[in-house]
């Protein structure tokens, strides 16, 4: 815990001062007690349980002032409150290795599933996109607070080659910020698919990352979160880290999901023969470089966990902020507490 006006807290050295004043007025009260004929007649009416009750109201009020005291510091505490988030955008790996079976009924349809869970999970406030990215990346649903919406968007994925895992980010990012110049005509499948795109040419030359652009502090961008999930490695398209870089400089956290198995397997289709592995070091990598996390999936009911995971993280955050009014609050609940049996005990405040 912090305090903005920590010179305050000078005051709470008149705490130990009450309690001796108490102390001495307890004196003061047993010196006066003695002048009675008989103390046995005392101590009968007061009784062990008297004795002991009697110091209960002084203790809660002294806690009391020492709370108030306290907020009067201003004091900071890292707390979890409701995010401020508003968007998410979910980017979902459809390449053709989706459709291995290592994760039942296949990697696809768990990850549907997963997300459509997610959706339901989430407050009906926050926004979600959805961009599904393969050898290209597209916007399938603009982000939206509809989720009959989005779960008609995920229902209609289609398989098809190459995993562009930096463009789905670079999709993503250009969803989130308009305005940021990301060039997606330059990204789609074509020649680039053995050589791959590079980030200069996502970049439009009148866009903010090629004139002067401040970088934020990665994870500081507290309005949306980018939530990856693909089983596979890059085979095209601008340099996942690459893409990651130019989020965390935006202060935008990508929270990569991992579905499948590091050993992976051998999958064909159309005449094709390719085994397919998850990249994990990519992925912890990009979430490291956006101060965000990693979270490996290998069966489908791995996958609903995480999902449930990110569900609250990203709707509840920890954060400091100022707790003077909690503290105030106790102190307020402490004092009528105290007077309340002090009335009921003693028939008198204190």
């Amino acid at each position: 815990m912090t305090f903005l006006w920590p010179q305050f807290l000078w005051l709470l050295l008149a705490i130990p001062l009450l309690v001796a004043v108490y102390v001495w007025l307890l004196g003061r009260k047993k010196k006066m007690a003695l002048r009675y004929a008989s103390l046995s007649i005392v101590r009968e009416a007061m009784g062990k349980g008297q004795s002991l009750r009697r110091h209960i109201p002084p203790l809660l009020f002294l806690l009391a002032i020492t709370a108030m005291l306290m907020a009067a510091s201003r004091p900071f505490a890292v707390v979890s409150l409701p995010s401020q988030r508003e968007t998410i955008i979910l980017a979902m790996d459809v390449s053709g290795s989706m459709r291995a079976t290592d994760v039942l009924p296949s990697r696809l349809v768990a990850s549907q599933n997963a997300a459509k869970a997610f959706l339901a999970d989430l407050p009906r406030g926050v926004r979600v996109g959805i961009v599904a990215f393969a050898g290209t990346a597209a916007v399938v649903q603009q982000p939206t607070l509809s989720r009959e919406d989005l779960v008609a968007a995920i229902d209609k994925f289609q398989l098809q080659r190459g995993t562009a895992i930096g463009n789905g980010i670079m999709m993503a990012l250009a969803e989130l910020f308009p305005d940021a110049g990301i060039d997606l005509a330059s990204m789609q499948y074509g020649r680039e698919r053995q050589r791959g795109t590079s980030l200069d040419q996502a970049l439009k030359p009148g866009s903010d990352a090629r004139k002067e652009f401040t970088p934020v502090a990665p994870g500081s961008y507290a309005s949306a979160a980018i939530i990856l999930l693909t089983d596979g490695q890059r085979t095209t398209g601008v340099d996942s880290l690459d893409a990651a870089k130019v989020a965390a400089d935006r202060g935008v956290r990508i929270y990569t999901v991992g579905v499948g198995t590091v050993e992976g397997e051998t999958i064909g289709f159309d005449g094709w023969s390719m085994r397919v592995r998850l990249d994990e070091e990519t992925l912890k990598g990009i979430a490291r470089a956006t101060q965000a996390e990693y979270f490996y999936a290998g069966t489908a009911a791995d996958l609903k966990k995480v999902y449930k995971t990110l569900s609250s993280r990203l709707t509840v955050e920890k954060r400091e902020t100022e707790v003077s009014g909690l503290l105030a609050l106790a102190a307020a609940a402490l004092s009528l507490v105290s007077a309340a049996l002090s009335l009921l005990w003693f028939n008198r405040i204190l």
